[in-house]
């Protein structure tokens, strides 16, 4: 994709990535209770992100416009040094084009370069497109949840070592 920015989360990012996030779970028939569809930090991503410590978003924007974003957040009740993917979403015009990889690797080296040694993430069955992503970026699958996500509503769970 040319005229992709990848960039930390701003104020105004908030309602479209909102839209976004929404927006796919509700496509995918995952808009249900236990997961980001009703957090409402899913409406405020860009005060989340800037009051946690090791806490990072990333927007990405095509010809000026948003069309995802992800990242990696310092879960409580993780193990010491995992973080959690976070919030990995995109408008259907940006499915299939290598954003979603390359999002989750700017993730990676993020949380990498940030001295975390794992990377913990929770996804659901009816997002099996993201979950083959995931598959192939070397995330194992848990037969538990670890961590405090209040996610109940997920129903797969998958770590990978970075380090």
């Amino acid at each position: 994709m040319q005229n992709l920015i990848i960039r930390a989360i701003a104020p105004g990012d908030n309602a479209a990535l909102a839209v976004i996030i929404r927006k796919a779970l509700e496509e995918f028939g995952a808009a249900k209770p236990g997961t980001v569809y009703y957090d409402d930090s899913t409406d405020h991503l860009f005060e989340l992100f800037n009051a946690t410590p090791c806490a990072e978003y990333f927007t990405a924007e095509y010809n000026g416009t948003i069309v995802g974003g992800a990242g990696i957040f310092p879960t409580e009740g993780l193990p010491a040094n995992t973080c959690e993917l976070v919030k990995m979403y995109l408008t259907p015009s940006a499915r299939g084009t290598g954003l979603g990889r390359t999002l989750i690797a700017h993730c990676l080296e993020t949380a990498a370069a940030a001295g975390f040694e794992q990377v913990y993430l929770e996804t659901m069955p009816e997002l099996k497109q993201a979950v083959r992503v995931y598959e192939k970026f070397g995330f194992n699958y848990l037969t538990a949840p670890i961590g405090n996500t209040g996610h109940d509503g997920c129903g797969i769970w998958m770590l990978k070592q970075i380090a």
